[in-house]
């Protein structure tokens, strides 16, 4: 779902800011799904861990040590914010890597924002 009708391309449309126009329920569905997953003080931190290292993207072996918990749940917690379309993942051997999707989190800063 995206915020936009369904013709436009990106994930989350064309995201204009709450106060500018009323979001379609379609659209308010997918900004809560977004916002339900960054909700979560672990995921906000892993989420924002991803997007500030070097070419937004990192390993989950690089994320454990980050965190007092174990490796299952902190992959359970990146398996959300995927699953809500926040991190893009490759499998490269062994191990996972996230990317960050930068361009869903500038569209869902602009949405709450006010900047177009």
């Amino acid at each position: 779902m995206s915020l936009a009708p369904a013709k436009q391309a990106s994930p989350l449309g064309c995201c204009a800011p709450l106060s500018r126009e009323p979001l379609t329920e379609e659209g308010a569905e997918r900004a809560a799904a977004l916002l339900k997953a960054l909700g979560d003080p672990v995921r906000l931190r892993l989420m924002s861990l991803v997007a500030s290292r070097d070419g937004g993207e990192a390993c989950v072996c690089d994320l454990n040590d980050a965190f007092e918990l174990s490796q299952p749940t902190i992959s359970h917690h990146l398996k959300v914010l995927h699953e809500a379309g926040l991190l893009d993942r490759e499998k490269r051997g062994v191990w996972v890597y996230y990317r960050a999707r930068t361009e869903v989190l500038n569209e869902l800063a602009a949405l709450i924002g006010g900047a177009a």
